[in-house]
């Protein structure tokens, strides 16, 4: 099968960073799907691992971690999907990736692909939804019923970004009142579209462009951007009691002292988790994707795909994770269908 990968960690402008190749088509074995891929997503975690390393790998590495495609065989152990099922995931940080023909993963982090999308606008959804829903649902542990979020805040920092996309729909959608972060006139415009009440700069002081809003405190903080930059602003703006959830690593230590007088609780999200440990609430992705498709169906969710490219090729892998890397991004870009 065709696939594209990259052996040493180099400039996207370098043909060598990204390239095609054939390796062996894999076979399914116990809950595993063999799913033939026809669109794929780039997120901020394959450009980190594409760019992000030193040295020559001894083989090509295949990386993807968002997916729409059909499935062609299944293992003895699935129970979940049949052939010809339409599925999209995120797939683990630990197999082969996307970005192959064919690619091998588990059942249970997998969903029925939405009906109303196509294959491109259905890869742009799996890895933002499923970190969006566990970030909220999970970590944050905020409830899904309106009346019970009635009057209370999320500040979402970074909310024109795939997840943020996402976080702010989902949080709007369960009632809460969201202040999102964006700087330029295009992403504010699509945070409002997207759920948000409410706009900050977050190249401006967080604290003063929030209390200009008439909010001394916000109830939760959902940080997808920059954790260094905001920690000592978001424990000022955390409410006594409140919660913040963050994706984005920290690059110096965190002082966790800020939150002590306010019993405030901080937590990391990462989507990987579930299949990298094999946790025993690991089926929970494949559940969660089939809601995010049933909002999708029902159009209360609204997908976030902004750019595509065709066909699936090392050229235009390489332009997608061009658009990653400059870190202006709003929403998701797709690259679909292999050449024939």
């Amino acid at each position: 099968m065709k696939a594209i990968g990259f052996s040493e960690h180099l400039d996207i402008k370098d043909p060598k960073s990204l390239f095609e190749f054939e390796t062996p088509k894999p076979t399914p074995k116990g809950h595993d799907l063999l799913v033939k891929v026809n669109a794929v997503s780039v997120n901020p975690v394959d450009v980190g691992v594409r760019r992000n390393g030193h040295g020559k790998l001894s083989k090509p590495k295949i990386i993807g971690w968002d997916a729409c495609g059909i499935v062609e065989k299944v293992g003895s152990k699935v129970s979940l999907f049949s052939p010809g099922d339409r599925v999209y995931y995120a797939g683990s940080f630990k197999r082969s990736g996307s970005n192959s023909e064919y690619q091998l993963v588990d059942e249970r982090i997998v969903g029925n692909a939405p009906k109303s999308l196509t294959d491109a606008q259905a890869a742009a959804m799996p890895l933002t939804s499923l970190t969006a829903y566990e970030a909220l649902f999970e970590q944050l542990s905020l409830s899904q019923n309106k009346k019970t979020n009635e009057g209370k805040t999320i500040l979402i920092i970074n909310g024109a970004g795939g997840v943020g996309s996402v976080a702010t729909q989902l949080a709007s959608n369960a009632g809460l009142t969201v202040i999102a972060t964006a700087s330029r006139p295009a992403s504010i415009n699509w945070v409002k579209s997207h759920g948000a009440a409410d706009v900050v700069n977050h190249r401006k002081n967080l604290v003063n462009e929030v209390h200009k809003l008439g909010y001394k405190y916000v109830d939760y903080i959902l940080e997808l951007k920059d954790i260094d930059s905001h920690w000592k602003e978001m424990c000022e703006l955390i409410k006594p009691e409140g919660a913040i959830a963050s994706i984005t690593e920290n690059r110096r230590p965190i002082n966790l002292r800020l939150l002590t007088p306010k019993k405030a609780i901080f937590a990391w999200e990462w989507m990987y988790t579930k299949s990298y440990y094999h946790t025993l609430d690991m089926q929970s992705q494949h559940e969660i994707l089939n809601k995010i498709a049933t909002l999708i169906n029902n159009n209360e969710l609204q997908c976030t795909l902004t750019q595509s490219f065709s066909p699936i090729n090392a050229e235009n892998l390489r332009k997608a994770h061009s658009l990653v890397e400059n870190g202006h991004m709003i929403g998701k870009v797709v690259v679909a269908d292999w050449q024939k």
